[in-house]
């Protein structure tokens, strides 16, 4: 019912930036909170970062924090991720992520809609 779309991936050397666009469309209104997770190879889906539609309540990973600023446009039904000082670590395909129930959440488990995920590579 939610459909998402990922954009903004690529690319950097080890202390660029990049700014993911995640692009929401069908029922938007049965989403509450999205969120960003990255899955990088022989790992399991990692928790990013996640923000309410209403409130723009935020929470971060640690492995993030200071370093990555989750956003939102509610009019254009779009969230953003800017990273900054990127980190070889940091490379994986980075999927966005919708949530039904209200409040915020970490678990993959818990997020209802997905993207198809977008490559970020961090050369050092």
């Amino acid at each position: 019912q939610v459909q998402l779309v990922e954009s903004g991936g690529g690319l950097v050397q080890a202390g660029g930036s990049l700014r993911l666009s995640c692009a929401a469309s069908g029922r938007t209104f049965s989403s509450s909170a999205m969120g960003w997770f990255r899955q990088a190879p022989g790992k399991e889906r990692e928790f990013v970062a996640t923000i309410t539609w209403s409130g723009g309540i935020t929470a971060y990973a640690d492995s993030v924090k200071d370093r990555f600023t989750i956003s939102r446009d509610n009019a254009k039904n779009t969230v953003y991720l800017q990273m900054n000082n990127l980190k070889p670590e940091d490379t994986a395909v980075y999927y966005c992520a919708a949530r039904a129930l209200p409040g915020t959440a970490a678990a993959a488990g818990q997020y209802d809609y997905w993207g198809q995920g977008t490559q970020v590579t961090v050369s050092s």
